[in-house]
């Protein structure tokens, strides 16, 4: 754990999700692919983090890493004081259900279920009963009250999306990671769901880390986080539209 230790004296007591190191090749030998080559980074509790990049960067991997969707070939992966790297499926599994969110870009939602029971299908996979005060704080400011009872096909594709991150923070995750949240969706229903996931971090503390090829969606981010050939490759407060063209510009003229 000295590792994580020199990284918590950077970042003190902040760091929700934390990567140490990390690598993850894909294949072997004269085809392997390394995706990520020693990615350090820390994600702050109750802010919200853009990851961007150029195609191929590997920003998708290393939210997939982060989320213990995929096994990282060395180093660490830590989310609070538990290193992800080291557990079994079986905890690992358990980890995704009761202490990460998530929000795809394909919604993912269940189509037999309704609304409802999509929302709370992860309190019911862990035999919990939702906190009656958070579900209807999230039904109401997401607007789906009268939607409650419809199936997904009987959904648009912003209510779908909708859906998705009231069941992304109905547990209270320790992060929400979202992949191109806003990638099926019109700008005006974009501009909506990163408008709410901007607000989960301030009105009820969560954590978010978002990857986005979209300089608009990352300037709702109090963070953007730029990767370049598996490493990071910038660090920007604050974004906005221009600063984040700019950085993926440099990065693209770099290449």
């Amino acid at each position: 754990m000295r590792t994580y230790e020199r990284l918590a004296e950077r970042e003190p007591h902040t760091a929700a999700v934390a990567a140490v190191d990390l690598v993850k090749v894909y294949g072997t030998g004269d085809t392997a692919v390394r995706a990520l080559d020693g990615v350090t980074v820390c994600f702050d509790r109750a802010q919200f983090t853009a990851i961007m990049g150029p195609s191929g960067s590997g920003k998708s991997t290393l939210m997939h890493c982060l989320a213990g969707l995929e096994t990282a070939t060395a180093g660490q992966v830590l989310l609070g004081g538990t290193d992800l790297t080291r557990q079994s499926d079986r905890v690992l599994t358990r980890v995704r259900r009761e202490r990460i969110g998530f929000v795809f870009q394909a919604f993912n939602l269940l189509p037999q279920l309704t609304a409802a029971q999509n929302i709370t299908l992860p309190l019911d996979l862990a035999g919990r009963r939702p906190e009656r005060r958070l579900l209807d704080h999230l039904v109401e400011v997401l607007g789906l009250g009268d939607r409650l009872h419809h199936r997904p096909s009987e959904l648009s594709g912003g209510q779908q999306q909708r859906v998705a991150l009231a069941r992304a923070l109905i547990s209270r995750p320790e992060v929400v990671f979202a992949d191109e949240p806003t990638g099926n969706l019109d700008s005006r229903s974009g501009a909506e769901v990163l408008s709410f996931l901007r607000d989960s971090v301030r009105d009820l503390g969560q954590t978010v880390v978002m990857v986005t090829h979209d300089p608009v969606a990352a300037g709702y981010a109090d963070r953007a986080v730029l990767l370049a050939d598996g490493r990071i490759a910038g660090d920007l407060d604050k974004p906005d539209h221009t600063s984040v063209t700019e950085a993926l510009h440099g990065l693209a003229v770099g290449r």
